[in-house]
């Protein structure tokens, strides 16, 4: 085996004890397997170890990778921030986008989604802990997003997502993301199909699993740490 695929076995194994511990079903979360600025290499031996989503924060990169990857029935989600004139990027060659934080953003994406595919599947993201560098909609301002998002042809609504600033502790972890599936349930309850809490990463996979998030979007502990592009 590679150490690609020992580090899935060991991340997998991980997320399955946090969903024992927390009382849920050990298939209640999805991995994310997010390969940002790891190449197609990287990829092909995450595949041939089982693992058919990933993540990609950097458009461009990822629609390279993608269409060097394209003989294999991945699913490519777009987890970084989306500009207005890279939105037809995000339409047309991923499935999935967890960073919808505006309307505008929305629209271009439902505009320019190619009628043969199916439609995108879409997360909002939400600044769950108020942090000043983040990105996403403060809770207060997301269900007047969701219910226009959801009237969107060529976009299906899935859920939320966040990116809280790093906690001290699991506690602490704990409480940020208990916020996000507070809004998450208010949202349901509002008469909202949703279905997705995308939250948690390599650090507080365990907190987000035991605070209810459904897909958790782990990197470094998969590939390796990273060497960061000089641009993106």
């Amino acid at each position: 085996m590679t150490m690609i695929a020992d580090n899935l076995h060991a991340v997998h194994a991980r997320i399955a004890q946090a969903c024992t511990q927390a009382g849920r079903p050990v298939d209640a979360v999805r991995l994310l397997a997010v390969s940002k600025t790891f190449g197609p290499e990287a990829v092909q031996q995450a595949f041939d170890a089982g693992q058919r989503a990933f993540g990609e924060n950097y458009i461009q990169e990822a629609v390279e990778k993608i269409a060097t990857l394209a003989h294999l029935p991945l699913e490519w989600h777009c987890i970084g921030p989306i500009q207005s004139n890279k939105t037809r990027l995000v339409a047309e060659h991923f499935q999935w986008s967890h960073t919808v934080d505006r309307l505008k953003i929305a629209q271009r994406l439902s505009e320019q989604r190619p009628a043969h595919l199916p439609p995108l599947q879409v997360c909002i993201q939400v600044n769950v802990d108020g942090g000043s560098t983040k990105s996403g909609m403060l809770p207060e301002e997301v269900l007047p997003l969701a219910r226009a998002v959801a009237t969107l042809p060529r976009l299906t609504l899935r859920g939320l997502m966040c990116i809280p600033e790093p906690a001290p502790d699991f506690v602490a972890a704990c409480a940020v993301f208990t916020k996000a599936r507070g809004l998450f349930d208010a949202l349901i309850s509002e008469g909202l199909v949703l279905d997705t809490l995308s939250m948690g990463m390599s650090a507080d996979v365990d907190a987000a699993v035991a605070s209810g998030s459904t897909l958790v979007r782990v990197g470094s502990a998969i590939f390796g740490a990273r060497s960061y592009p000089a641009s993106t």
